[in-house]
């Protein structure tokens, strides 16, 4: 369906709504997953968009006596002055109701759904016995792939259903970000329970709500700007980032500011995945495609044995394809299929530290497709994300200011510098090996090994043969000669 094919293997695609239905049947855990392609305008036709965006916060909600079981659990029988019991948000964790406290003020309350938790634990359970099941028939890179995604979304979405865990999120986010000019709900945190989040209703419109947004006149080229600007600090400055920012978590008032909700997936970026991806903007941005891979390796997104050369001919079609202002999004798409087509046995990665930022930077791209035609993140966003490169390598806002932090820095280098001619002089100087590397070098000494045992093993039987009947000399031989052969091959 995504490539636009009326049949694959002479099965047809579900219609929009049937798609929908088989997704909300699996639950919460395939819900989570197919919320990143719900926000694609540049792959899915707008009645497919109308109805995957339902996924986000237009669930079916708990019935009546779930609800009653859910809300007698985290609250007292006058915890609110009004509580409507009818939701306004359903999604596959939660649903969301509006309340008034016993002052007047108005609040959201987000209720788990019964259950959740259990139902959530079966679906990891189902997911991780068909990956044991296929799991031989994938390569050494593949397999290793989908363990990280399977192993970090099961350790996620597990954290995800304890709202005493986004409740922390909520609480730290907004202290770490008070200063970014976007919004974030107050919590009442004295009401707050693993079943249920108490917090400020914040008024606006979602993200993809382009009547009202048009109706306003917001300017949603700024507002697309400024979303990537908070995502360039969450991402590459601070390296802690809200992992889940689809339409429905994100709102827009009418004055054009953003506001951001649901704190149940939030991340952490290791500082080593923090460098590689401003290495990989650096590069993409000289259109040095060698540098480029080689960034992409320390991140973790390409196996460290990878050719680059044919790696870096591949980026570079796809960069031009992206670059060209002249294409339709259906005609970028088409080409970026057949120039991936080539690339299918080249051994592509997805570390459990890259699953979430991959994902959010589908997700923000795809909202970029909701207002902009032919959205991207080469030509749109690269060049927002290059120009915050200073910031995020510590630079200062004045020139005089970065200096005055590089004199600083000079004792502590002078004193790195004699470390190590101090190490080198007495051979005590070591190589740090990264883990990728590491992990190719036990695999090909694996493979070494396992190739010289049974050349060994070939060798001992021919001897064996003609210890035990010289009769057999001519079988001896054979295997003694198969010996020798592996021997010369190698």
């Amino acid at each position: 369906m995504i490539k636009k094919r009326e049949s694959f293997l002479g099965l047809r695609p579900l219609g929009p709504k049937k798609l929908k239905a088989a997704i909300v049947t699996l639950g919460a855990s395939f819900i989570k997953l197919a919320q990143v392609l719900a926000t694609r305008a540049d792959f899915f036709d707008p009645p497919y968009l109308e109805e995957l965006k339902e996924l986000h916060d237009q669930l079916p909600p708990m019935s009546k006596e779930e609800l009653d079981v859910v809300y007698n659990r985290a609250f007292g029988a006058d915890a609110f002055a009004r509580f409507e019991r009818e939701p306004i948000a359903s999604a596959s964790i939660g649903q969301v109701h509006v309340a008034y406290l016993h002052s007047g003020e108005k609040v959201a309350v987000k209720l788990r759904r019964l259950s959740i938790a259990a139902q959530v634990k079966a679906d990891i359970a189902i997911i991780e016995f068909f990956n044991a099941l296929f799991r031989p028939l994938f390569s050494h890179t593949t397999k290793n792939s989908i363990e990280a995604v399977v192993s970090e979304f099961s350790k996620m979405i597990l954290q995800e259903v304890s709202l005493t865990h986004e409740l922390r999120n909520l609480i730290k986010f907004s202290s770490v970000y008070k200063d970014e000019g976007i919004r974030f709900p107050v919590p009442h945190a004295i009401m707050c329970s693993d079943d249920a989040i108490v917090m400020s209703f914040e008024e606006g419109f979602r993200f993809d709500d382009k009547e009202n947004i048009f109706k306003y006149n917001v300017d949603f080229k700024a507002i697309i700007q400024k979303l990537v600007h908070f995502y360039t600090t969450q991402m590459l400055i601070n390296g802690y980032f809200h992992a889940d920012p689809h339409p429905g978590n994100l709102l827009v008032s009418k004055e054009g500011e953003l506001i951001l909700l649901d704190f149940g997936m939030v991340k952490t970026v290791p500082n080593d995945s923090r460098v590689a991806m401003i290495e990989l903007i650096k590069a993409a941005n000289e259109q040095d495609y060698e540098r480029y891979i080689s960034a992409s390796k320390k991140l973790g997104t390409i196996a460290y044995e990878a050719p680059v050369n044919e790696l870096a001919e591949f980026t570079a079609k796809m960069f031009e394809i992206f670059s060209d202002e002249n294409l339709s999004s259906e005609s970028m798409q088409k080409l970026a299929f057949e120039v991936l087509e080539g690339t299918r046995n080249l051994p592509f990665k997805l570390p459990s530290d890259a699953i979430y930022i991959l994902r959010v930077s589908a997700i923000v791209e795809g909202l970029g497709t909701t207002y902009i035609e032919n959205f991207n993140g080469i030509k749109d966003i690269l060049p927002i994300l290059q120009e915050n490169i200073p910031r995020a390598l510590g630079a200062k806002e004045s020139i005089v200011e970065t200096l005055l932090d590089e004199i600083k820095e000079i004792p502590f280098l002078t004193k790195d510098i004699k470390s190590a001619i101090k190490k080198i002089s007495s051979d005590e100087l070591s190589v740090a090996l990264s883990s990728a590397q590491l992990e190719w070098i036990k695999r090909d000494l694996k493979e070494q090994s396992r190739s010289l045992m049974l050349t060994l093993l070939l060798a001992l039987s021919a001897i064996f043969i003609l210890l035990y009947d010289k009769e057999l000399k001519s079988v001896a031989f054979v295997l003694l000669v198969a010996a020798f052969w592996r021997v010369l091959v190698k």
